[in-house]
């Protein structure tokens, strides 16, 4: 790998929310490469690497974003040579050497992104959101947990994810909400993040959310806490100003004018049943 001319480009995000969708469309570009054909799950580089553990007790659906023992920054034992060379080695492999920026989309980049940037210093992170009420619902079908305690997984990692922001040289954070209802300011934007020539792709994108019905009464606090995402109970959404970090001006004033605060409400969150707030301790 020639650091002066192949770059990753990490993205992140809990289980259901997205990511795959957001790599399709980034791989789409003609500067891009992205793992195709593996013989592991959705093609997730966690798998294809032997530098950090990844077993059943790793990663699993609904826990691994708030185990503090999965969460790996600077003081990582991981921040080593060692681990960037092995990583390097298990990876190159899948991508095209003549593409700059290399995708690895695994769901545990969501607690990886300060460690990997110091492995890969020119890193750069997409994190994509989805509604926590339709993620858990959408994650019904893998865990038994009690769909309000996903909510509250969903709020805590998105609040450790914010926190580890401000150690970030260059991160974007979207919402799946905002990606299928403007699919083309999204994609400029996210371009645009990566300094790439804006290049539309024939990639179906379909509202996902629909699928899904969700309660309208929800444990107050929860509901509070989801606002800062711009998210409501039973499924609906506010506007939200995507998070961009860049250290030149350019490319942060590229994604703003691309990537206004994005207005969902008008988009069908499906199906809403009415039920009273599980009020919790």
């Amino acid at each position: 790998m020639n650091p002066r001319s192949n770059r990753f480009v990490f993205i992140a995000g809990l289980h259901r929310t997205g990511t795959s969708l957001l790599s399709r469309i980034l791989a789409a570009h003609p500067h891009v490469s992205a793992i195709e054909g593996s013989p592991v799950p959705e093609n997730e580089g966690c798998y294809l690497q032997g530098a950090i553990a990844h077993t059943a007790l790793h990663g699993q659906p609904g826990q691994f974003a708030t185990d503090p023992d999965q969460h790996h920054t600077e003081l990582s034992a991981y921040n080593t040579l060692e681990t960037r060379m092995r990583l390097l080695a298990d990876w190159e492999p899948w991508f095209a050497q003549d593409k700059p920026w290399w995708i690895e989309k695994s769901p545990v980049n969501l607690t990886r992104m300060r460690l990997y940037q110091q492995l890969f210093p020119t890193s750069q992170f997409i994190v994509i959101l989805r509604h926590p009420q339709i993620m858990a619902a959408a994650l019904a079908k893998w865990v038994d947990t009690d769909p309000q305690d996903l909510v509250r997984y969903a709020l805590d990692a998105y609040d450790i994810m914010a926190a580890d922001l401000p150690y970030l040289h260059s991160a974007l954070v979207l919402r799946y909400e905002d990606l299928v209802a403007n699919a083309d300011a999204v994609r400029r934007g996210v371009f645009g993040f990566l300094s790439l020539p804006d290049q539309a792709a024939d990639i179906e994108i379909i509202d996902g959310n629909g699928r899904y019905s969700v309660p309208t009464g929800i444990d107050a606090h929860l509901s509070r806490r989801m606002t800062r995402w711009g998210y409501m109970p039973g499924g609906t959404c506010n506007a939200f100003q995507p998070v961009c970090q860049h250290p030149l001006r350019s490319v942060r004033d590229t994604v703003k004018n691309a990537l206004p605060a994005i207005d969902s409400r008008n988009i069908d969150p499906g199906p809403q049943k009415e039920q009273k707030a599980n009020i919790r301790q």
